[in-house]
């Protein structure tokens, strides 16, 4: 077995979750939405799968969800983007895999920031490139400029950035991305732009892609997902958006992965994507409500959150709340005592990281969340406010 996998654990998503199921806690681990429904995109899958074709789509995707992708971020992020410069993958890790596999050579440095998402390192490595981690400054999420300079250098080939990041729920501001763009452009660097939460961006903010700044149009890949979109995350239908000369290297990638992703979710995610702006504002909404919810439930247990402009998630500060223990002895003691799951944002970083942030999901009814914050104020009472 290649030493990657043999020495690699599973996943803190899966790990934690499967605890919680053991433990019968309420799992504020994984990020999956309760809701809402997205009726008219399931309907339409429904019927898809009656009413056209079920053998195998076009290798880049369906045509129909290929030109609503490129019209969506035409409206929605003033992209101009064609059809054709857009590759439909079997959700956004797969986007992430071929457009590594198809980019990086062995040898090759590529740039992440940490807290990273952790799929990144084990993709990264597995097609022989050296991962070169930025610890981002905290809590404000933001670009250490002295840090990156630091950690580019002449085998630097990629910058792979999640912006809104997952997990701490931040934004990157405009300077900051602008300051990504000069150094792209300055040392000839390809940007893998993963940013699946495009759409779950709150307070009437809008979503700005690293593509749209100077010089990033042809150096760029756009990863996006209709799971976030319209809260389907099984679906796993996704997509990766680059130049012509970018996509036909990535189209390459992708044909010997999963080749193709099932053609009643495409068609349905390309209606979806031209008749359902509605649902997407509306779903926005609601989770903007629930993490305002969540916020002042955990802020009357005396419980510290960082603001949390885009997301699923918020994100617990430990230290902050006079509670004397590391995030990981948290988390496992949460799940244990308090009956609710929670993730470690120390387990978003390979060498030591924040080890006094947690990460919540708000994506829950709003039953699932009161009930978890009566949970932990029990568990606050039974064991004082500052000690567990």
């Amino acid at each position: 077995m290649n030493p990657i996998y043999r020495d690699m654990g599973t996943t803190i998503f899966e790990a934690t979750s499967a605890r919680a199921r053991a433990r019968g806690a309420i799992n504020l681990g994984q990020g999956f939405p309760d809701g809402p429904r997205a009726e008219a995109v399931i309907a339409a899958a429904a019927a898809a799968l009656q009413e056209r074709s079920n053998q195998y789509p076009p290798m880049a995707g369906l045509p129909e969800l290929r030109a609503a992708v490129a019209a969506w971020y035409g409206r929605h992020q003033g992209l101009a983007l064609a059809p054709e410069e857009v590759t439909v993958t079997s959700g956004a890790t797969e986007a992430l895999a071929a457009a590594l596999l198809a980019l990086v050579c062995p040898g090759d440095e590529v740039i992440i920031f940490e807290p990273a998402y952790d799929a990144y390192r084990p993709l990264i490595e597995r097609t022989g490139g050296v991962v070169k981690p930025v610890a981002l400054t905290l809590p404000e999420g933001r670009i250490d400029r002295t840090a990156l300079a630091a950690a580019l250098g002449p085998r630097t080939r990629l910058l792979l950035l999640n912006d809104p990041l997952n997990p701490l729920g931040t934004r990157l501001p405009e300077s900051d991305l602008a300051h990504l763009a000069e150094a792209c452009t300055a040392h000839d660097l390809t940007a893998i732009c993963d940013e699946v939460w495009e759409a779950l961006v709150y307070d009437g903010a809008r979503h700005r892609s690293l593509m749209d700044f100077p010089g990033m149009r042809e150096r760029t890949v756009k990863i996006g997902s209709a799971g976030k979109i319209f809260g389907l995350t099984g679906w796993k239908v996704g997509w990766m958006c680059a130049a012509a000369p970018l996509a036909q290297g990535l189209a390459r990638a992708h044909q010997f992965l999963t080749f193709t992703t099932p053609p009643n979710l495409q068609w349905a995610v390309a209606e979806g994507l031209v008749r359902e702006d509605g649902f997407v504002a509306e779903a926005r909404a609601q989770h903007q409500a629930a993490r305002d919810h969540l916020r002042a439930g955990l802020a009357a247990l005396g419980l510290v959150t960082l603001p949390a402009a885009a997301t699923y998630f918020v994100t617990l500060d430990l230290a902050a709340s006079g509670v004397a223990l590391s995030d990981r002895e948290f988390c496992a003691t949460l799940i244990d005592e308090a009956g609710v799951a929670a993730i470690p944002v120390s387990a978003f970083c390979a060498a030591p990281g924040p080890g006094h942030l947690v990460r919540f999901c708000f994506a829950k009814e709003r039953a699932v969340l009161d009930e978890a914050l009566a949970r932990l104020a029990a568990w606050r009472a039974a064991f004082g406010r500052s000690e567990p």
